[in-house]
């Protein structure tokens, strides 16, 4: 099982990201969990200085901007 990790306040960006990350999953028909780290201690723990950000299986892989399903698809194979 995959663990998709968004990284954010909540805020309007954030939610956007959570939901291109969970479209993406679904279309690979992967087994996920999307966790939403909002503190920020917990999101400076994993050296994001910037959000939103993405992680997969605890490794970020986007910091700072919003991708697409299609760009967060090849993150998840």
């Amino acid at each position: 099982m995959k663990k998709i990790q968004i990284l954010g306040t909540g805020c309007p960006k954030c939610k956007k990201l959570a939901e291109n990350a969970e479209i993406a999953a679904k279309e690979l028909g992967i087994e996920y969990q999307i966790e939403k780290i909002t503190q920020i201690n917990d999101i400076m723990k994993m050296g994001v200085m910037m959000t939103p950000a993405l992680a997969v299986d605890g490794v970020v892989k986007v910091v700072g901007k919003v991708v697409s399903p299609e760009d967060i698809r090849t993150m998840l194979v």
